[in-house]
């Protein structure tokens, strides 16, 4: 089975894009994608393209928009993961010999669909009772307070981290550092959480090209980055209460993409994770196993997940400060960490990185702990 590669990556600026829609978008970062790879359009044999609320036959309209209409291609929606799903299914195609040359695109335009929070969907028992996606993380990070003792402070270090982050991006949706003051300070949404420890409603687009080995060794110029692993899983059926302050479905979903790649957490250098909340972080990075659970708040507050820490945490500044168009995040998340490795990002750079990963979860289904979680590791 060959190994896969990413050649190309192309995005847009993530934020409030009033004059385009998806479509555009993501034919935004397609056209950068090629160009990133150096490739004639021409060679690429096939696509996938995640969104969540854009519509029939999304993808199909990108590549008609760049000249690419004629190739197969597959629509994917699997809520927040959709974009990281379609990287998957792109790896699949290659593994299995299928095509040597696939684009993944995520796509999103959000401020046309939403004005406020997400919900539950309505079968479930959260959406029955009023609840927002806002309100049930401030439950999970008020039974994380109770549990493992952290601070209010200390929650607000994420954003502020993050944002500090996305300070130096430039294709983040904001562009300005903040305090704990400032989180402290920013207007309630769900007690503990404030507006700055939720992510924002955002428009955007990113895509990626996957080649097999023997592709990547003619187009790659030595720039291609390995997907070593590219991991999928849903939530198991709740026959118990789950946890409110671990994920068993992130760990799941990272020890089946870490046996994957032949590595553990320990040999990981940095991530990308799905904090659509402040709280959220912490599950993920736990759950992930890069760091003991509950002790990451005190890792944060010590420095260790900064740029210049011990393991960098949401360096492009994560959906708190990059943003969250949905299906573009898991697109994106990969973007950042395959330029990470090439060393391209100027001072947000991490010092000589290896491996990188990246993670998703999005969703929510009645009865089962969370709908669809995506861990995809690569190496230099």
């Amino acid at each position: 089975m060959t190994d896969v590669f990413v050649v190309g990556v192309g995005m847009t600026r993530f934020g409030k894009h009033p004059d385009s829609d998806a479509t555009e978008l993501g034919a935004e970062a397609l056209l950068e994608a090629i160009a990133d790879a150096g490739i004639d359009p021409r060679v690429i044999e096939a696509a996938y393209c995640g969104h969540v609320f854009q519509g029939m036959v999304t993808g199909q309209r990108i590549l008609a928009q760049v000249g690419l209409a004629g190739l197969p291609l597959a629509n994917v929606e699997n809520a927040c993961s959709s974009g990281a799903t379609a990287i998957r299914e792109a790896s699949l195609a290659i593994r299995a010999g299928e095509h040597d040359v696939v684009v993944a695109i995520g796509t999103e335009h959000l401020t046309n669909q939403f004005q406020g929070a997400l919900t539950p969907d309505p079968s479930d028992p959260e959406a029955a009772v009023g609840a927002t996606m806002p309100s049930i993380y401030a439950m999970r990070a008020r039974r994380y307070m109770e549990e493992f003792g952290m601070t209010r402070e200390q929650l607000a270090l994420i954003p502020v981290k993050n944002k500090s982050n996305a300070a130096r991006n430039p294709l983040a949706h904001f562009r300005k550092a903040i305090t704990v003051e400032d989180v402290l300070q920013s207007r309630p949404i769900a007690d503990p959480l404030n507006l700055h420890d939720c992510s924002p409603v955002t428009d955007g687009a990113a895509a990626v090209i996957v080649m097999s080995d023997k592709a990547a060794k003619r187009y790659g110029k030595g720039r291609a980055i390995r997907l070593a692993a590219s991991s999928l899983r849903t939530g198991s059926v709740d026959v118990v209460p789950t946890s409110m302050t671990f994920e068993p479905l992130t760990a799941n979903t990272a020890a089946d993409a870490y046996e994957r790649a032949g590595i553990g957490p320990e040999d990981v250098d940095f991530c990308e994770v799905h904090d659509c909340f402040s709280i959220a972080e912490v599950l993920r990075v736990e759950g992930l196993g890069l760091f003991a659970q509950g002790e990451y708040p005190a890792a944060v507050e010590r420095g260790e997940a900064n740029i210049n820490g011990r393991l960098p945490v949401n360096p492009s500044g994560g959906l708190l400060g990059k943003g969250h168009p949905l299906g573009g995040t898991g697109v994106a998340q990969v973007v950042e960490v395959v330029r990470q490795l090439r060393g391209e990002v100027g001072d947000r750079q991490i010092e000589g990185p290896r491996v990188g990963v990246a993670h998703c979860r999005g969703g929510k289904a009645v009865g089962i702990e969370g709908a669809a979680c995506t861990v995809q590791i690569l190496v230099r």
